[in-house]
C-alpha cells in the first residue's frame, strides 16, 4: 500500500510562496509517477504538475509554469511543490497523488494513490 501525507499549506498574500509538501509511505508498490492537484468547491480537479520517479522529467499546466517548482527527494522519499508569486486563482485544496503508471496523460488520469489535501489561501 502507498500512502500520502501533504502538509505546508496555509494562508498567503497574493504574491507571496508557499512550499507543500508530500510525504510518501510505501511497503510495496513503485511509484512511477507523482503528481499535485487541486480543487475549489464546485469546480473539478485540475492537473497542477507531476514529476516521473526519478526526477527527470517534470509537467506543468500552463497556469503555473514559472512560478511553480515541482521536485522530489528520494533519499527522504518526499516531493515538494515550491508555489512563489500566488495569485488568488491557486486557491484551492491541493492534493498530492501517486501512480505506479508513468506521467504519460497525467493531466487528465485518475492516480492510483491519493492523499488528504492541504488548503492554499490566498489574500489580498
Amino acid at each position: 500500500q502507498v500512502q500520502l501525507v501533504e502538509s505546508g499549506g496555509g494562508s498567503v498574500q497574493a504574491g507571496g510562496s508557499l512550499r507543500l509538501s508530500c510525504a510518501v509511505y510505501s511497503s510495496t508498490y513503485r511509484e512511477n509517477c507523482m503528481g499535485w492537484f487541486r480543487q475549489t468547491p464546485g469546480k473539478e480537479r485540475e492537473g497542477v504538475a507531476a514529476i516521473s520517479a526519478g526526477g527527470d522529467n517534470t509537467y506543468y499546466v500552463d497556469s503555473v509554469k514559472g512560478r511553480f517548482t515541482i521536485s522530489l527527494n528520494n533519499a527522504e522519499s518526499t516531493m515538494y511543490l515550491q508555489m512563489n508569486s500566488l495569485k488568488f486563482e491557486d486557491a484551492a485544496m491541493y492534493y498530492c497523488a501517486a501512480d505506479w503508471r508513468g506521467c504519460g496523460g497525467w493531466y487528465s488520469r485518475n492516480f492510483t494513490w491519493w492523499g488528504r489535501g492541504t488548503q492554499v489561501t490566498v489574500s489580498s
